[in-house]
């Protein structure tokens, strides 16, 4: 199947089953947490010079992906860049700009199955690194039932702190399919993963039918050796041009469900090495940030 998205999708009725999804360049082409850069500088968050350095990582991002020391650097320097940052004025940001950056750059090819396997009454569940802040509102731009995503610490000033609160990344993203799986009964074995990076062949070993979409040179190796099928997705589209199935909600829903705000979208890249902040925090650290949408 490589080369190619199409691919059969099978209705089962019983027990329940659900399709995960990553979300950078396996949803849409980018880095969620990166495309944003260009506002936060218009909105003077960050400097001319952080604008342009985070538009050479999302280069590198998209040239052929970053490995495990590329992303604790990047979260490291991203972690620093939104400390100190006013929540309510990235949210206002990332409402205004959510249609414009990020509706353009979703793959027609994945579009396409979250409509295959809603029409399969198979729940969508995106999973990502990215801060719930931003993840949010694109899952409910896409449909998807729950999402799974980073939360940043937001402090009493209403400022990130920096820290990270749960950090949906590598094995953390497989136990929260397996927690969900649990709390929602459904069935692993007759679930789909979709993901284009190693970071998440654990989370591609959870389910029973795991795909490679756009893989890095790790994941390509890895779908080889387990037989995984390999998707090619390359085709961004608006989804107002594609499918009347899809309805975007106005602009002012959008702004109620990016009312979170975005800067923790930079969580999404963010270490947790605070996260053994004490037993309270770590008790936080466990429990998936998981958001549940009403399917209209």
């Amino acid at each position: 199947m490589a080369g190619t998205y199409a691919h059969p999708v099978e209705n089962h009725s019983l027990p329940r089953t659900a399709a995960f999804f990553d979300l950078d360049k396996t949803v849409i082409a980018k880095s969620s947490t990166l495309t944003f850069s260009k506002s936060f500088y218009q909105g003077g968050l960050i400097s001319r010079r952080a604008a342009l350095r985070t538009a050479y990582t999302q280069f590198v991002f998209l040239a052929g992906g970053a490995d495990h020391d590329q992303m604790e650097r990047m979260r490291e320097y991203l972690s620093a860049l939104c400390k100190g940052w006013n929540v309510q004025q990235v949210r206002e940001i990332v409402a205004e700009t959510l249609h414009d950056l990020i509706d353009p750059i979703i793959y027609d090819e994945a579009a396409s199955l979250i409509e295959e396997h809603h029409m399969a009454g198979r729940d969508v569940v995106i999973v990502s690194t990215s801060g719930a802040e931003v993840v949010e509102p694109i899952g409910e731009l896409l449909g998807a039932d729950r999402v799974v995503a980073t939360r940043m610490v937001v402090g009493d000033d209403g400022c990130f702190t920096g820290e990270v609160e749960y950090y949906a990344y590598g094995p953390t993203k497989a136990e929260a399919v397996r927690e969900l799986a649990a709390s929602e009964g459904y069935d692993l074995d007759r679930c789909y993963a979709y993901s284009d990076s190693a970071t998440d062949i654990p989370m591609l070993s959870a389910v029973g039918h795991a795909y490679a979409v756009n893989p890095d040179r790790a994941l390509r190796r890895e779908a080889a050796v387990r037989g995984w099928p390999v998707l090619v997705f390359n085709k961004p589209v608006r989804l107002k041009q594609r499918l009347p199935a899809f309805s975007i909600p106005p602009r002012p829903a959008l702004m109620a469900a990016a009312a979170v705000g975005a800067a923790a979208a930079t969580a999404g890249l963010v270490w947790y090495a605070n996260r053994r902040r004490g037993a309270a925090r770590a008790a936080r650290a466990t429990t998936p940030a998981v958001t549940r949408f009403a399917r209209i």
